[in-house]
C-alpha cells in the first residue's frame, strides 16, 4: 500500500470521472416507480409459487417444499406491508412540513 499525502487525498477522491458515475446510476435501476413495481412483481411471483406448491402438495407433493414456500410468501408479504407503512408515514411527514 502506498502512502498518500494528506493534500493528495482530495484530488484522488475528486478525480472519478462522470462516465463511471453514470454507469453506477444505470446499474441501480431506474426511478422509484420502477423499483416499487419490480418489488411488487417479485412478491406476486412468490405468491404464485405458493399456489403451485400447495397444488403439488394436494396431488402428493412434498410438504417441506410447500411449507417453505408459504413461509417465504408470508415473510415477503410482511416486508411489503412494512415498506408500505414506512412510505405512508414518510408521505404524512412531508405533508406536515411547512413551506
Amino acid at each position: 500500500m502506498s502512502d498518500l499525502p494528506i493534500k493528495d487525498i482530495g484530488s484522488a477522491i475528486g478525480s472519478g470521472d462522470i462516465a463511471k458515475t453514470k454507469a453506477i446510476e444505470g446499474e441501480t435501476g431506474g426511478n422509484f416507480e420502477s423499483v416499487i413495481n419490480e418489488a411488487l412483481n417479485k412478491v406476486s411471483q412468490v405468491q404464485e409459487d405458493v399456489e403451485k406448491a400447495v397444488n403439488e402438495l394436494a396431488t402428493g407433493g412434498d410438504i417441506t417444499t410447500a411449507v417453505l414456500a408459504i413461509e417465504k410468501a408470508d415473510m415477503s408479504f410482511q416486508l411489503m406491508v412494512e415498506v408500505r407503512n414506512k412510505l405512508i408515514s414518510t408521505y404524512q411527514e412531508i405533508m406536515r412540513m411547512q413551506v
